[in-house]
């Protein structure tokens, strides 16, 4: 068939190759040019800021210590400059401070509420505070350490999604994207308007109920033969992830951290458990949990040993390991659930400052954005979760670490079963940002030769 008018045939050709574009799934452009830039931002990090102020909804899963704080602060205020509308920034117990000083040092204006109010274009608050804010007050909103919201099913997830809804700018960052499944890129991408959860699910993943793979969502699920390319390439629209810069081309000459040196220490349980003879490893929840307190004493004396009056983190699980880590070691200080927001902000400070010399705290309250490279010292007691051991970690071992970091952990015979997880998932979790990262870098390069919208003749008729 021919074409009867090229002019006309040009706009319904248009308009057909903008539905084709809307049902690809890859994520548009919802922002504009970014106009400002810290002068302290390294190549890489203006790239990013760059990037996701042209995207408009975005994510950031970059590493400890690459700068998500500046960078978000950055977008934030881009943002109002275009806008000038108020952005809201979501943190962590304890970072808002550290963020608004942050802020402070690079020259952007904002401030910190805990009520609601709104004195700067430029808010910041903790999580924990978002049901006292408007959302129609605010054209952007930040989420740092996003990882919060990863749960489909939790309180967070649903209250920040909800604020975010029909916000018009949003930003994600977290330096966990996706530490052993794709939960939270499901997470992410329903936060940023891009594919809500069963969408996400039927496009990409298949329901495997007899397999072995990983349980999301109350269901076995994984990514479809056909379909890898096209989630990664999917991923890639609306996300960048780094671990350090050359992941992105740029160089890693100031990015190289000190030795890590990781060391485990078995404590011997010299109790008879349930009635055996011998030690026996503890496969249930409830018989580690047993194996921990009986235990007790021992590793609590083994923790004291290895600190031995540095400056350090003890890292536990239990209130009773906290109670006894306290009261053996002079100069430390605990930070507790049951101290209220502002006593755990102050003792975080405090220890920050220097001015507190060990600090006991569980990795689900302190474990998230703080930045502590005056300490290199910390010790754990291992658990399952292998995101609170490395966010844990990264508070001291990050980029700005000028001395070697050890990390002893202090274990027993029963609970090696415990360890071999945490280092199995670690092991997961390194191979899954490779891919992450090798993944989006080639589906990137797709989108930007091809874009998958090659011309096609569109018959005269349509």
């Amino acid at each position: 068939m021919g074409r009867a008018d090229a002019g006309e045939d040009d706009g319904v050709s248009d308009e057909y190759a903008a539905f084709l574009a809307s049902k690809s799934q890859i994520g548009g452009e919802h922002g504009f040019e970014a106009t400002w830039y810290p002068d302290a931002a390294f190549d890489f990090q203006r790239a990013k800021i760059s990037w996701a102020t042209r995207k408009g909804r975005a994510a950031i899963f970059a590493d400890c210590g690459l700068g998500k704080t500046l960078e978000q602060l950055a977008w934030a205020e881009n943002v109002v400059r275009h806008t000038n509308g108020n952005v809201l920034i979501l943190t962590p117990l304890a970072v808002s401070a550290q963020t608004v000083a942050e802020g402070e040092k690079f020259g952007i204006e904002c401030a910190r509420s805990v009520d609601g109010r709104i004195t700067k274009k430029i808010t910041v608050t903790n999580y924990e505070r978002l049901h006292y804010f408007d959302r129609h007050k605010f054209v952007g909103v930040v989420c740092d350490e996003s990882s919060a919201i990863k749960q489909f099913s939790g309180a967070r997830q649903k209250s920040v999604t909800e604020f975010m809804r029909e916000v018009p700018y949003r930003l994600l960052c977290t330096a966990t994207a996706a530490p052993n499944d794709y939960i939270e890129l499901g997470t992410s991408a329903e936060a940023l308007g891009e594919l809500g959860r069963m969408d996400m699910l039927a496009r990409f993943f298949k329901n495997d109920e007899d397999s072995l793979h990983p349980i999301w969502w109350g269901a076995r699920w994984r990514l479809k033969k056909h379909g890898e390319l096209a989630f990664w390439r999917w991923v890639a629209s609306w996300a960048r992830a780094m671990r350090k810069p050359s992941d992105m081309g740029f160089s890693d000459d100031r990015f190289i951290l000190p030795p890590l040196n990781v060391s485990e220490h078995v404590v011997h349980n010299n109790a008879a458990f349930h009635g055996q003879l011998f030690p026996v490893q503890a496969v249930t929840l409830a018989e580690q949990r047993e194996e921990r307190r009986m235990t007790l004493k021992a590793r609590c004396k083994a923790v004291a040993e290895k600190i031995n009056g540095s400056v350090a983190v003890a890292w536990c699980h239990l209130n009773d390991e906290a109670d006894m880590l306290e009261s053996i070691m002079p100069q430390s200080m605990q930070v507790a659930g049951s101290n209220s927001d502002e006593e755990k902000e102050e003792r975080f400070k405090a220890f920050s400052d220097g001015q507190l010399k060990v600090l006991i705290c569980k990795p689900k309250i302190g474990a998230w954005g703080l930045n502590w490279q005056h300490c290199n010292k910390m010790t754990f007691f291992p658990s399952h979760s292998f995101e609170q051991y490395y966010q844990g970690v990264r508070r001291c071992w990050r980029f700005g670490q000028k001395k070697p970091v050890s990390v002893d952990i202090v274990t027993t015979e029963g609970e090696l079963g415990v360890l071999k997880n945490l280092q199995r998932k670690s092991e997961a979790a390194d191979a899954m940002f490779d891919i992450l990262v090798r993944e989006m870098n080639n589906a990137l390069g797709i989108a930007r030769s091809e874009r998958n919208t090659s011309q096609v003749e569109i018959p005269s008729w349509l």
